[in-house]
């Protein structure tokens, strides 16, 4: 999941302060041809762990999946046979180049006082410290406008950020553009406190932005535990002293891909009913939640729909999108590549936010179509799902959303139980339950076949 530009995704897995727009509290007359269709489907989605197994073998098969890896492009590979397997039609890679950032080696420790490692990873994108690292006492601040207050005492320091979390749309600022912040009063480093609650020593990466006017300077994550611990040190008069060693690089741009696959409809095969998941992943753990589970739920919904038989009018198309994480420009590729074709997607769901339940829709478009929206969600009783909240989208279908005037939707999962796993080594398929999983994958097919199958389609 990325944090800024396109990425409503972020913001939707706050949506539920939003307006909602409660589901009637019986399915409207004008479903009835579609109940027999969504109850199968629902049925299927949940009869089995199908869903959760297959994400299982993607990510313990190909583990992490970044921005040109090695795994990456065996993840694309197999998801392309899996789904000719599948029976789905027209499956076919689209060409990506992609940023290609190495990790390398990394450590931190406090030298004094007393000397102490530090948990520590490199923020996505971030340039290397010196060969011998960079040492130096650290200036602690809980905010921008702190940084701002105390820019007379930043030079040839380290800047630890040491913002509480507040929710991630609030708080992933620090991460992105805390080096950028730092770097212009004189920073040689930026410490960021981990973006999530507290953990246990867990530490969250993600991408660094820098400025094309400032020198970038070296940029990394430590635990919410031990930014704290640094925190208290200072406050009370001591200096804490850090060395930081990062080794990571940029190399040239890697070839990549999105995954395609269909249902092609059966009356208007030309307009497109949009669903996908990013298939990259950070570096750390095995990017189940971020986004494996997105990737699955959403190829599932395609995969029932022809393991039952079920056609319909408009065709349903799943994209496996690349390089979300530290570009986006899986669904800038993919906008671009299908420009010609974007008014006649009528309807975009991205799967980028979890599975945890609860679960809830987040929805953007037209007052008519959100009330033809909040009818559809009507069929989803049975796995718990009864509202559509305000805003809906993601980073990799916003770039053709926004060309076609689509209408969007997100899947959001419980927040709560999806950021303490969030761009962590924690992000592991034994966190996430099958039942979750197959009730996901269960709303996305009924929901996508209702829109693809209806006589006319959402109201833009």
């Amino acid at each position: 999941m990325r944090s800024r530009g396109l990425l409503a995704g972020a913001v939707l897995l706050f949506a539920a302060t939003a307006t909602q727009a409660q589901a009637p509290a019986t399915s409207p007359a004008w479903l009835a041809p579609y109940r027999d269709a969504t109850a199968r489907l629902i049925a299927a989605a949940t009869a089995d762990d199908f869903a959760w197994q297959r994400l299982a073998e993607l990510t313990d098969t190909f583990g992490s999946r970044f921005s040109g890896s090695e795994n990456l492009t065996r993840a694309i590979a197999w998801s392309v046979e899996s789904m000719k397997r599948d029976g789905l039609e027209n499956v076919h890679t689209e060409p990506v180049l992609v940023p290609h950032w190495v990790r390398g080696a990394e450590s931190a420790e406090i030298v004094s006082p007393p000397r102490r490692h530090l948990a520590v990873l490199g923020l996505g994108g971030s340039v290397p410290t010196p060969p011998a690292g960079i040492e130096s006492d650290v200036v602690v601040v809980g905010s921008f406008e702190e940084l701002r207050s105390r820019a007379g005492e930043v030079k040839g320091r380290i800047v630890l950020l040491n913002a509480p979390f507040v929710n991630y749309p609030d708080t992933v600022s620090y991460r992105n553009s805390g080096a950028r912040a730092a770097a212009a009063y004189g920073a040689t480093a930026v410490l960021v406190r981990s973006i999530g609650p507290m953990g246990m020593q867990t530490l969250h990466t993600g991408s660094v932005d820098y400025a094309v006017d400032v020198m970038p300077i070296p940029a990394a994550a430590i635990t919410v535990e031990d930014a704290n611990r640094i925190a208290r040190l200072t406050a009370r008069g001591q200096k804490v002293r850090v060395r930081l060693s990062l080794e990571s690089r940029t190399l040239p741009d890697a070839e990549s891909a999105n995954v395609v696959g269909e249902i092609v409809g059966r009356e208007r095969p030309d307009e497109v009913v949009l669903l996908g998941g990013h298939l990259d992943s950070w570096d750390v753990g095995t990017g189940a939640s971020d986004d494996a589970v997105g990737s699955i739920i959403t190829w599932e919904a395609l995969r029932l729909m022809k393991k039952l038989g079920l056609r319909p009018r408009r065709t349903v198309r799943v994209v496996l999108w690349t390089n979300e994480e530290n570009g986006v420009r899986g669904g800038a590729a993919y906008a671009a590549m299908h420009a010609s074709e974007a008014a006649s997607h009528v309807f975009a769901l991205e799967a980028d936010s979890g599975v945890f339940s609860p679960s809830t829709l987040g929805f953007s478009g037209t007052m008519a179509a959100r009330l033809v929206m909040r009818d559809i969600v009507s069929v989803l009783a049975p796995v718990g799902i009864t509202e559509v909240v305000s805003g809906g989208g993601g980073a990799d279908i916003g770039p053709i959303a926004q060309m076609g005037g689509t209408p969007t939707m997100a899947y959001i999962g419980d927040p709560i139980k999806f950021f303490p796993i969030h761009h962590t080594a924690a992000d592991t398929v034994d966190r996430i339950p099958p039942g979750d999983v197959s009730r996901a994958a269960a709303a996305i097919a009924a929901i996508s076949y209702v829109v693809a199958e209806m006589p006319t389609a959402l109201q833009k």
